[in-house]
């Protein structure tokens, strides 16, 4: 797979994020990161010879202006990957009857409004060219739910609505040639999981859950897809939401 010369924009620099960026560069990618915490952001741009934006991606300004910056800075996006997002439970996600207002809303803002925006931005500028590709992030507790441990229910919402999301987009925007799918991880070592790396019960119940990985998935292995998924690999799929969780669904 050669990638020379395609602009890839990814939000989010750790974890999987990261992997994506490192792994398309290694392609030939010119990779544009935005994120919130500045020395990921500037590690990884420098990592992978490219450049990077700072700030609140749930704010459309923002998104705007990172956008606009990796136009300016690399060139017309090619590929656009929304990893950004992340756990509600320390804004008071959790079962349905105990969710706060705030957890609710931010958890919403930060896995649903930023790929809203993220791709809203890059859309207006992709019809021009006529071409493109979106991945977006969701997550295999959207559709397969694990009670005991993970019932963070805001979080699983947004998930389940970024796949009705990519659908949609997939349907209105395949007659201008662009592409959008979606990927489901399972449980990921992440910082987003650091809860879970330390629960020696959570670790127990992945060795069956997971059966593939015999526990916890790498970052590497959500990149691979990620990867295939917006190169030229993937040209004839759209509208696809793609499970890499280790046998999770399944088990």
């Amino acid at each position: 797979m050669v990638l020379d010369g395609q602009v890839w924009l990814i939000t989010g620099a750790g974890g999987i994020g990261g992997a994506t960026a490192r792994l398309a560069a290694v392609y030939g990618a010119r990779v544009f990161i935005c994120g919130l915490a500045e020395e990921d952001c500037r590690q990884v741009a420098a990592e992978c010879g490219g450049e990077f934006h700072v700030g609140d991606l749930s704010d459309p300004a923002e998104a705007e202006k990172a956008v606009a910056r990796c136009i300016t800075e690399l060139g017309p996006v090619d590929a656009l990957f929304n990893v950004a997002g992340g756990s509600g439970r320390r804004f008071g996600d959790g079962p349905l009857h105990l969710i706060s207002d705030d957890g609710w809303e931010k958890t919403f803002d930060s896995n649903l409004r930023t790929t809203f925006n993220m791709s809203r931005s890059v859309l207006r500028r992709m019809i021009a060219r006529n071409q493109g590709a979106i991945l977006n992030m969701t997550s295999v507790t959207a559709y397969s739910p694990e009670p005991k441990h993970f019932a963070t229910h805001a979080y699983a919402a947004a998930k389940g609505a970024v796949i009705s999301l990519t659908r949609t987009m997939a349907a209105y925007y395949a007659p201008h040639g662009i592409r959008v799918n979606a990927i489901a991880p399972g449980l990921v070592r992440t910082p987003m999981s650091l809860r879970a790396q330390t629960d020696e019960a959570i670790l127990q119940m992945m060795k069956t859950r997971q059966p593939l990985a015999g526990g916890l998935l790498e970052p590497e292995d959500i990149a691979r897809a990620a990867v295939f998924l917006l190169g030229p690999g993937s040209k004839m799929i759209t509208g696809q939401v793609l499970g890499v969780d280790g046998g999770w669904e399944v088990a």
